[in-house]
């Protein structure tokens, strides 16, 4: 005979869920004799300081033992993991990092569940396992009815006609149990996950923490990925066209019985390798100089100034070198706004101010063109805004009609 599959998991869920509560039966109960304890020697003996400060004590020391405990139920059991609470210890123990330690683990509350909840939860799991008991006992009424002495079983049974009567409040009884089980178990795996485990505010910082070093991995992972690109393109595609221009080069040189045509083809296709080689050596700077890289922030940016066409101010004061996502996201933002300023701006100067300001470095670009730039408006500053948006910047652009255009960035840098 096969067991039809949704039975059979309704079995197992409801075997799970019934020694679950069992398991919970004890560590609910732990505390009781402690609190009994010390109402019966209040009341006998009248010493209430001595009583309250022992079970106080014993309730302290037994709290972390029984959470711990009751953890490993939460777990091993219903497969619920009950996160725990890993504040900062304070350095040194004063009235006020012991209230942020408090505030932040918040001992009353297991305190709470342990000694007062505790018992309300054993009851309602007692009262689930007698609904078991109960249940199983009904449905093989038959067995022990006729294992019992027949003098007793006459006395109980009389002719045995309330036999199926309990039989059937048996099956009712175990059809009800898997939802029964089911509900109490969830219900305490709320109340442990409030209690027992960090607050809802705890939990979102925790993640927020998590979201900020996973971001700023990424962040790092797509930096070292672009810095394997420029290195590639500048061993690899550069060096062969390279290679390319000096061989037309030498065919030019060294062939003068070459046809007119033929030679100025090879001059054509000199010219434009020497030009390839030009926009791949820009497009490698713009990714990631090597010397950003070597010799830091400053260093790049007099070299950038110094390649743009239109004269550029630079004012760089640093108190030392900043993370390298950062000085990437600086070196960009800048590079693209000298970029806008000389193509679509028509500016004749501009003016480039870094400098670095506690824990936040501070880029400004200023330049005398036409103004009427908008980061919103799709164009090349709503990417500056992601990048520096990544790193949790501050980005802004003041552009009049008419100019003067100013774009600031605000990039934290803090390592």
């Amino acid at each position: 005979m096969t067991i039809p599959t949704g039975l059979r998991r309704t079995v197992l869920r409801a075997q799970r869920d019934t020694g679950f509560l069992a398991a919970g039966v004890l560590p609910h109960l732990a505390l009781v004799p402690v609190w009994s304890w010390a109402a019966t020697t209040t009341a006998r003996t009248g010493n209430w300081l001595l009583t309250v400060s022992t079970s106080a004590a014993l309730v302290l020391l037994g709290t972390p033992v029984l959470t711990a405990v009751q953890r490993a139920r939460y777990r091993v059991l219903i497969g619920v993991d009950v996160p725990r609470l890993t504040p900062t210890t304070p350095e040194q123990w004063t009235w006020a990092s012991t209230a942020r330690w408090l505030a932040a683990t918040r001992p009353w509350r297991k305190i709470g569940y342990h000694l007062l909840l505790g018992p309300l939860l054993a009851l309602l799991e007692l009262l689930v396992l007698a609904v078991a008991a109960a249940g199983l006992a009904g449905v093989i009424a038959y067995a022990w009815a006729w294992a019992l002495p027949t003098g007793i079983r006459q006395d109980w049974f009389g002719n045995l006609t309330q036999l199926p009567a309990y039989t059937a409040a048996g099956l009712l009884l175990l059809c009800a149990l898997p939802w029964t089980a089911r509900a109490v178990a969830r219900a305490e795996a709320r109340l442990a996950l409030g209690l027992l485990g960090p607050s809802r505010a705890q939990r979102l910082q925790e993640r927020v923490d998590q979201l900020a070093v996973s971001r700023t991995d990424l962040i790092e992972a797509v930096d070292a990925e672009r810095r394997r690109i420029e290195r590639d393109l500048h061993d690899g595609t550069q060096q062969r066209l390279v290679s390319l221009a000096v061989n037309l080069g030498l065919a030019i040189a060294t062939r003068p019985d070459l046809p007119s045509d033929a030679r100025e083809e090879i001059a054509r296709a000199h010219l434009e390798a020497k030009e390839a080689i030009a926009e791949l050596n820009d497009l490698v700077r713009g990714l990631h100089p090597a010397v950003l890289e070597d010799r830091g922030l400053d260093a790049a940016l007099s070299g950038l100034a110094a390649r743009t066409p239109l004269p550029v101010r630079l004012r760089v004061n640093l108190e030392e070198r900043v993370a390298p996502n950062v000085e990437s996201v600086a070196y960009f933002v800048i590079s693209e706004a000298l970029t806008n300023a000389t193509k679509h701006a028509s500016a004749t100067r501009a003016e480039v101010i870094v400098r670095q300001v506690g824990e936040v470095l501070r880029v400004r670009v200023t330049d005398d063109g036409l103004g009427g730039a908008d980061a919103a408006a799709g164009t090349g500053l709503t990417g500056l805004a992601k990048r520096v948006g990544s790193l949790d910047g501050a980005f802004h652009v003041s552009s009049p009609v008419g100019g003067p255009t100013t774009i600031t960035a605000e990039l934290p840098c803090a390592r």
